[in-house]
């Protein structure tokens, strides 16, 4: 039974909160299908796999396109606690995921992050990226409500 998009981006955040437990940035991502199960989970592994890569969303697209096919990926959600920046837009887009669910956005974490080394934030929207691409992925966000909980799990993380 699928639940409030709320519900689900609450386990992301979770999940960032793990993550940042494990040694890595503060990103938590999670894969849902048609029906509202949750079918992956992923944070971000960059550090700790050393792994420029290993962003959540892009680790999350990765797994999925290895385990489902693509008629399946269209029909699922991809839930995260931040925007997708590019990187995770593209593996999105290719994995064929047709709809990301985030809780705050690019612009948000890049006022929390700064100059950070470790994340040179872009201050480009997704919806951008997709919008320059050949397919129609659906994209919801943000939630004012949660905005604050996602980014109160980077309190600290990146000063």
């Amino acid at each position: 039974m699928y639940q409030s998009h709320e519900h689900y981006l609450k386990r992301a955040i979770v999940i960032s909160r793990e993550a940042r437990a494990a040694g890595n940035t503060p990103f938590g991502a999670i894969l849902v299908d048609q029906y509202g199960n949750i079918v992956l989970e992923q944070g971000n592994i960059e550090i700790t796999a050393k792994r420029c890569t290993g962003h959540a969303e892009c680790t999350l697209a990765d797994r999925a396109s290895h385990e489902f096919t693509k008629e399946f990926l269209w029909n699922c959600t991809l839930y995260t606690t931040a925007e997708p920046c590019s990187m995770c837009s593209g593996a999105i887009y290719w994995a064929n995921i047709g709809r990301v669910v985030f809780a705050m956005t690019e612009r948000r974490l890049l006022a929390l992050t700064g100059s950070n080394e470790q994340n040179p934030t872009f201050d480009l929207p997704c919806r951008e990226i997709f919008a320059k691409g050949q397919k129609e992925i659906e994209v919801i966000g943000p939630f004012p409500d949660l905005e604050a909980e996602a980014a109160e799990v980077h309190r600290g993380y990146w000063n």
